[in-house]
């Protein structure tokens, strides 16, 4: 088992920037996809507020929804990532506490929820950052020689 382990181990650490980068692009995705259905079919959307009794759903439904597009747009490139996973937590927390809040009886009903699991994964990003694939590094080592 030891060998097996100093065999493998070096070429799976080489890889150790492919679970952040498929977490950003499968949340990325994720969002931009329904800031994007929201935006385009905000009728139903603010119905669909107005009848968990989120108050002005005239004016948080085209919110969420550019929020969505947005800062789902920013986490896929790896763009501000930490600043935009915020407020993307934000809208999950909602959804959870509203549209799902029915739907939890227990704490496996909520570890088992999209909305939570997304709220994992957008932490590990606010904590982890972007990774060495996507804009933020890229900025950080521009910054860095224009320092130097």
């Amino acid at each position: 088992m030891d060998r097996f382990r100093r065999l493998v181990l070096p070429y799976i650490e080489k890889l150790d920037w492919l679970p952040g980068l498929l977490a950003r692009v499968s949340i990325g995705v994720i969002f931009l996809q329904s800031g994007w259905g929201k935006l385009h079919h905000l009728d139903k959307v603010i119905a669909f507020f107005n009848s968990l009794g989120i108050p002005a759903a005239h004016v948080q439904a085209p919110f969420v929804a550019s929020v969505e597009l947005v800062c789902g747009s920013l986490v896929l490139v790896g763009l501000l990532t930490r600043l935009a996973s915020i407020p993307l937590i934000g809208t999950m927390v909602v959804a959870i506490l509203t549209a799902k809040r029915g739907d939890v009886h227990e704490i496996g009903d909520l570890l088992f929820m999209p909305e939570y699991l997304f709220i994992v994964l957008l932490l590990g990003l606010i904590v982890k950052g972007a990774g060495v694939v996507s804009l933020d590094h890229l900025w950080e080592r521009w910054c860095a020689r224009k320092e130097s």
